[in-house]
């Protein structure tokens, strides 16, 4: 058996970013950027007004100054003359400051009527000018190849002009829940029979991740099921599998990859849950072969698909960030499995694990909020000491 880093790392080397197609900016968001995104434009394009006020020149901004209004500029209409000695220009948050003028003087510091402003309070030079080029010019990198758009980018790529971005396509996953007793959610459930979660939680992972995936019809435990399998998965960037990749006598998955042409990378991780984890590649294609025990398939798929996903979707793929905490329990020694042990999270930092870990127990999975990381032979803890977690989101 390998261990954990080991085995995200064997996973995340043979993994290259999908291929990039161009999305307008309306549909870039949450996409990762394949190109870097570079300013066509200058903002502000010229010297503006930071606030609602008058453009003089800082010489004539004294207290007590009477300067005779030549004009006005509202935003989008720039005064065409010139500011000269004795004169000032209305002016609004984003207006031009005309040719001559090197301050604004804000309307609170000045009164004016019939074409006359005096000036109540003096301005110094550049006062609530924003220079042209202050935010960025044309030419400069705005947004770095290989980032995650957030509504913050999208904003920003707009203020460079570009309506339309390049980005990685979304990874297709092709998800397969294997076994005869397993039916699908709604379908009669037959004696021993189990209903499908793992294919419908590991589709909701991919989606967080932005990618999106096809749950493919569940195949029977055989070796025929598996080709037929092998056969649906084309033109899938990965295939994740959930079940049948143990030792037991009905468990076809890996054999009946192998013999559709995959070529296994390893089998079996130093972990609890989910020692009996697949890696292989079947043509170009990876496959990720997770366990049937649903806490066990959601455990792997946190700590190997998320990271693929990630890489796949053009990102770097890291191991997931750890935090610690304070253990609000005992903990008996670990054996020679990492270990991840499901906990609530109190907001003082406190965590607690479930008594039962039992890795066919969904409802306790759902409630926790934390994973608590054990090494191998990590020695037996007691409350109050401080542990690594895993932080589960909602």
């Amino acid at each position: 058996m390998i261990s954990v880093d080991e085995a995200r790392s064997k996973i995340l080397e043979t993994l290259l970013p999908v291929g990039e197609e161009i999305v307008s900016l309306s549909a870039a968001y949450g996409r990762v950027l394949a190109k870097n995104v570079v300013a066509r434009v200058t903002q502000p394009p010229a010297d503006v007004s930071a606030m609602d006020g008058f453009a003089l020149r800082a010489v004539d901004a004294v207290a007590g100054a009477r300067l005779r209004l030549i004009g006005e500029a509202p935003a989008g209409h720039p005064f065409t003359g010139t500011v000269g000695p004795g004169e000032a220009v209305r002016l609004f948050t984003g207006s031009v400051v005309p040719g001559g003028a090197d301050t604004v003087l804000i309307q609170e510091n000045g009164v004016f009527a019939d074409g006359w402003l005096t000036v109540t309070e003096a301005a110094g030079a550049s006062r609530h000018i924003r220079p042209a080029g202050q935010d960025f010019a044309a030419g400069d990198v705005l947004l770095t190849k290989g980032r995650r758009l957030s509504p913050r980018d999208i904003g920003l790529a707009a203020a460079g002009n570009h309506p339309w971005l390049a980005v990685h396509r979304r990874p297709r996953i092709a998800i397969l829940a294997t076994g005869d007793e397993i039916c699908l959610p709604g379908e009669a459930i037959g004696a021993g029979g189990v209903v499908s979660s793992n294919a419908h939680a590991l589709a909701a992972m991919v989606a967080e991740a932005g990618a999106d995936s096809t749950i493919l019809p569940i195949a029977g435990d055989s070796l025929a099921a598996m080709a037929q399998a092998a056969e649906a998965t084309r033109g899938a960037d990965m295939l994740v599998t959930t079940g049948g990749v143990s030792v037991g006598a009905h468990d076809h998955v890996q054999a009946g990859l192998e013999a559709q042409g995959m070529a296994l990378k390893f089998w079996k991780i130093a972990m609890r849950p989910g020692k009996p984890l697949m890696f292989g590649r079947l043509g170009e294609m990876p496959v990720l072969g997770l366990p049937g025990n649903p806490v066990s398939a959601f455990v792997c798929a946190l700590l190997f698909l998320r990271p693929a996903l990630d890489v796949l979707a053009g990102l770097p793929g890291t191991a997931p960030v750890l935090a610690q905490a304070v253990l609000g329990a005992a903990l008996p020694a670990n054996d020679s499995r990492e270990d991840f042990v499901r906990a609530m999270l109190s907001s003082e930092g406190v965590v607690t694990p479930f008594p039962k870990q039992d890795s066919g127990m969904l409802k306790t999975l759902a409630r926790a909020e934390a994973l608590i990381r054990r090494a191998p032979f990590d020695p037996a803890r007691r409350a109050g000491d401080v542990v690594e977690i895993l932080r589960l989101g909602p």
